[in-house]
């Protein structure tokens, strides 16, 4: 069984916000891959279905970010699973809006909801790092990642969540090569080859004479010449 967790707040004043993109990212595989309605279990709504013949558990803490952890952890402990069965999925600051990336284990890089992950279940777990951008200085952070996508981003958004959803299979069976595929499939498809170059002027071929462009009048004057 694998269990992805996405991070954010919860609540409708919070669900469009750039910290909520994990929750955005789950609730998009849930709709499209046939889950379980969600519950309110382990201090989260969660639910359940099946990806690519693995089972797989979606868990949203409602704990507010900065406990994420405590919900992870009493999930964890109640199906026996270890911290390589856990994918989370949030915002990432360090990476342009659109840009994706997964990563095995390593540093919190002082976001508060991977900080309170490792504080109860340590650093050995997957992470899928999900762009957003940086406002510039740190002392906007707070703000910036508390405040809805605009409608701008809405385009590049959607393609990520599509992108997640069509490569989630991949995800639970742990190819994250083939799950960065899918993602970059929806974000930057490839340049269609439909589109033909412009067709050459024929150019006559060297033995061939150039047509006579004189008028009737002038035809006849250079008999006589």
């Amino acid at each position: 069984m694998k269990l992805f967790v996405g991070l954010g707040n919860p609540g409708p004043k919070y669900e469009r916000n750039r910290h909520n993109i994990g929750f955005m990212a789950l609730d998009r595989i849930a709709a499209d891959h046939g889950f379980s309605p969600w519950k309110a279990k382990f201090q989260a709504m969660i639910c359940e279905g099946s990806l690519g013949g693995e089972k797989v558990l979606l868990l949203k803490p409602q704990t507010f970010m900065n406990l994420s952890g405590q919900s992870v952890g009493e999930a964890m402990r109640f199906y026996k699973l270890t911290p390589a069965d856990v994918v989370v999925l949030h915002d990432e600051l360090d990476l342009a809006p659109g840009k994706a990336r997964i990563k095995q284990g390593g540093g919190h890089a002082g976001h508060n909801g991977l900080r309170s992950i490792h504080s109860h279940i340590g650093a050995d777990y997957a992470r899928v790092r999900l762009g957003i951008g940086h406002p510039g200085h740190k002392d906007a952070v707070a703000g910036y990642v508390l405040r809805d996508f605009p409608k701008a981003d809405e385009g590049w958004l959607d393609d990520v969540m599509r992108g997640i959803s069509d490569g989630a299979a991949e995800l639970a069976k742990g190819d994250g090569g083939k799950f960065m595929n899918a993602v970059a499939l929806r974000v930057a498809p490839p340049r269609s080859s439909a589109a033909k170059p412009k067709a050459e002027a024929k150019k006559p071929a060297k033995d061939e004479p150039a047509p006579d462009t004189r008028s009737a009048m002038e035809k006849l004057m250079d008999k006589f010449r």
